[in-house]
């Protein structure tokens, strides 16, 4: 099945968009294949003289070529009904239906936030993007960048300081990082994350994959952040993107002479949240499309419970544990019991919770999950 996933996607003309479409309509890569030229005219832009020829220019040497270098180099080839191709990307209009993978997911990857920006940043973005990093791997959030010169960069090595997960999205192969002086820093996402890419192992970067990569990017992520960026910068395209996606975007403001702070005051003016610091992210973050899984083992619903001291998180459970099913409501008595704290403890930590939108007061004195 993987073979033949590889074959239609060694298929000159069929993009991602293309590939995703004809598994929707016939199910599978060997039903493509197997079916009549007519049938294939009219998916997406396939013309008469690709749905003639569609058999014809599939490469055997060549996917088997790729398949091979793949368990040479050990690189993952995740399909998009694999159990670890990343939720958050299945969820977006187009996610890829084949990602290149060195290093590998894990289920706190789940929760993800792509800091993006500049090439050309400054050392004030530089110094922020590394800070807010740094400040997210530490609350429990996986890193997602694109391995640029700039701001990518910084976030990657802020979340690696930090002893945190970082995952970064290539507009080349993940064999072929670009640029090539950041080989070292690629090793060390690839020990501590993933390196991703949809194209195959050896592809060179080009202009039109870094559009394409920036869907997967904010696509992987429950919010993006863009700390400098010109009025052109690619990042308003992940920013782009990510509200299109339902996705949460952030701005960090800069000073009102810098070009760098163009784009971002513009993000701003048309409803981004401002960000100062990783506190103003977090109350902003989710909900989530299902429970996930923190990098302490925790089962988590919303990413505000990564922000939980160990009482809070105690109540949190009494009142209705994540990934548990119903979450009945809840008598104060009944919880003060659970707990084993004192009756105003509880009470104040149930006013916490609820300022946090986490849980909510009904009547009868009780509670239960927001």
């Amino acid at each position: 099945m993987l073979r033949d996933h590889v074959r239609l996607a060694s298929v000159p003309g069929i993009g991602s968009r293309l590939r995703r479409l004809l598994l929707e309509r016939f199910g599978s890569p060997a039903a493509v294949f197997a079916a009549r030229p007519e049938e294939l005219v009219g998916v997406g832009r396939i013309s008469r003289r690709l749905a003639g020829d569609l058999a014809r220019l599939v490469d055997e040497a060549a996917a088997d070529s790729l398949l091979d270098l793949c368990r040479d180099k050990g690189v993952e080839i995740l399909l998009d009904g694999d159990p670890t191709y990343p939720g958050l990307l299945k969820r977006i209009p187009d996610p890829p239906g084949l990602l290149f993978v060195r290093g590998g997911f894990q289920p706190c990857d789940a929760l993800s936030v792509a800091i993006v920006g500049s090439r050309h940043a400054t050392d004030y973005g530089l110094r922020i993007a590394e800070r807010l990093a740094s400040g997210l791997a530490r609350a429990g959030y996986t890193v997602v960048s694109g391995l640029a010169r700039g701001i990518d960069a910084a976030a990657h090595r802020g979340a690696l300081a930090a002893g945190g997960r970082t995952i970064a999205v290539l507009g080349s192969g993940v064999l072929e990082v670009y640029p090539p002086e950041h080989g070292e820093l690629a090793d060390e996402v690839i020990a501590r994350g993933a390196l991703v890419s949809e194209l195959p192992p050896l592809a060179i970067p080009h202009a039109g994959a870094f559009p394409q990569r920036n869907r997967i990017v904010s696509g992987l992520s429950l919010g993006t952040v863009v700390v400098q960026a010109s009025d052109r910068s690619g990042a308003l395209i992940t920013a782009r993107l990510a509200g299109e996606q339902g996705r949460e975007v952030f701005a960090v403001p800069g000073p009102i002479d810098c070009r760098m702070s163009r784009g971002c005051h513009a993000l701003l003016r048309d409803g981004a949240t401002l960000v100062e610091s990783v506190e103003d992210m977090l109350g902003e973050l989710g909900p989530l499309f299902e429970t996930a899984t923190s990098a302490t083992g925790t089962a988590v619903e919303s990413p505000a419970e990564l922000a939980l001291d160990e009482r809070e998180r105690t109540v949190l459970t009494a009142i209705a544990p994540a990934g548990g099913r119903g979450h009945e409501p809840r008598i104060v008595d009944d919880i003060v019991d659970a707990t084993g704290l004192q009756a105003s403890q509880v009470l104040a930590t149930i006013g916490v919770l609820e300022m946090r939108r986490l849980v909510k007061r009904l009547p009868g004195n009780r509670v239960a999950r927001a």
